[in-house]
Parts: structure tokens; C-alpha cells; sequence
């Protein structure tokens, strides 16, 4: 029998700020991959947006990657990393893929299990028997961002969904992501390649709702992490004088 897929998941946004739904998507896509047999996740990745991505009320990356080192203080196998922030300009999720499967590779032709032959150790990630391989977790809003035109180029959507696979998580009673596979012509190609997982426990968390409580002075408490809601507010960030310069 087949040893199970290696995976290291890798989720991509804002993070503006980061939420308890951010965290959660990661343990509800390690439970759905695992408990297929084919699939073991290792790890997780936070990837936040450069600040370069033009978007209303967003605050730098170093409050954001912040909040994420703090909010992942009672994770043991999720990590920031801060690489596509520190670009110059902002990146493609392409590119924020292609790098860390390169980071991948590197690191594991530079230490690979004891019981790697010698010839293999440098074959690609498909190729490489024990080399994790990396997925883009996301939620159903983006998987639906495919079919707006001019968003996304096609050879993008083509090699994210073809080369290294999407796990999406959608809520119960949503819209069924299965439309948007169904109506698309690359995701239906490579329909095996994305793995929908739902929320049965509703849950509608979202930065954007977090955010607008806090210009009404509302508790969040329970939504976010406590050292996350310490840290917005001895930095004074999203209140209302601040969301409307």
C-alpha cells in the first residue's frame, strides 16, 4: 500500500485582521486530506498580501504579520511567513506558489529521509518519493473568483488547480462550489485536483465584520485571539478615526 501524499498547506490574503475562521479552515482542510488516506499534512503556511494590494482600510504588513505570529502562538504545525509581503510590488498566487515549492524542494534535496535513494533526491516534487507537495487553501469566494473575467489569467488558474491542487472550504447552506467547477472548463478538467471541504458548525467570521465592529467599539473577543485584540488595541488600529483616513 501506497504511502499517503505529504501536503503543506498554504493560505493567502489580507489577514486585515487575522480571525479564528483563518485558523480554523486550516484544521478543517488537515482533517478532510487526512482522512482520505491519500494525503498527510506536515504543515501550514500564512502568506499575507504585500502592501502593494491596493485595498481599503489595509494595514501594513508588519501590524498584519504581527497579529499572525501572535494569533499562531497555540499552533504547533502552522507558520507565518512574511516573503510575499516583503516584496517589492504585489505578486500573483502563482508566483507566492512557485516560491514556496521551490523552498520546498530546496529543503528537503538538502535534507532528505534517511531512507531517500541517492538518484532520486533531486527529482521535481512529483516525482521525489517523502517530498511534500503544496496546496492553496482557500475559501469558496476565491474559488468563485476564477469565472470573473480579466481576474485571473487562464495559464494561472490552469497551473494552480493542474500543477498543485486547491482544498476549498465552504460554509453549510452557502452556494455549492460545485457550480463554479461545473461552469468552468479547467476546473471540470481538473476536478480530482480540488477538494471541497464544508463547515458544518456556521461560522460566519470575516475580517471585513471584525473590522466594522471595531469602528463601533464592539467586543471581538472570542472572534480573534486575545493577544491578537491586545495587539489592535495598544496599536490603536481599525478604530473609526483610523479606518477613514
Amino acid at each position: 500500500m501506497a504511502l499517503p501524499q505529504k501536503v503543506v498547506l498554504l493560505c493567502c490574503g489580507s489577514f486585515n485582521p487575522i480571525t479564528n475562521m483563518h485558523l480554523r479552515m486550516f484544521e478543517l482542510a488537515r482533517d478532510a486530506l487526512d482522512a482520505t488516506g491519500r494525503y498527510k499534512v506536515v504543515g501550514g503556511i500564512i502568506s499575507p498580501v504585500n502592501d502593494a494590494y491596493t485595498k481599503p482600510s489595509l494595514v501594513s504588513a508588519k501590524h498584519r504579520s504581527t497579529m499572525i505570529r501572535l494569533a499562531l502562538q497555540t499552533s504547533d504545525w502552522i507558520k507565518l511567513d512574511t516573503w510575499e509581503s516583503e516584496q517589492e510590488s504585489w505578486l500573483e498566487t502563482l508566483k507566492v506558489l512557485k516560491h514556496h515549492r521551490e523552498s520546498i524542494e530546496s529543503a528537503f534535496n538538502a535534507n532528505p529521509p534517511p531512507d531517500t535513494p541517492t538518484k532520486k533526491r533531486k527529482l521535481n516534487s512529483n516525482m521525489s518519493p517523502g517530498m511534500p507537495r503544496i496546496k492553496l487553501l482557500c475559501g469558496a469566494d476565491l474559488l468563485s473568483s476564477f469565472a470573473e473575467p480579466g481576474l485571473w489569467k487562464d495559464q494561472d488558474i490552469e497551473e494552480i488547480v493542474g500543477k498543485y491542487g486547491i482544498v476549498c472550504i465552504t460554509r453549510a447552506n452557502a452556494v455549492n462550489p460545485e457550480n463554479f467547477i461545473y461552469d468552468s472548463d479547467v476546473l471540470t478538467l481538473h476536478r480530482e485536483n480540488i477538494h471541497i471541504v464544508t463547515e458544518w458548525i456556521h461560522n460566519e467570521i470575516s475580517s471585513t465584520k471584525i473590522r466594522r465592529a471595531l469602528s463601533r467599539s464592539k467586543s471581538i473577543k472570542y472572534l480573534v485571539q486575545d493577544p491578537v485584540i491586545e495587539y489592535i488595541k495598544e496599536n490603536r488600529l481599525y478604530s473609526k478615526s483610523t479606518l477613514d483616513k
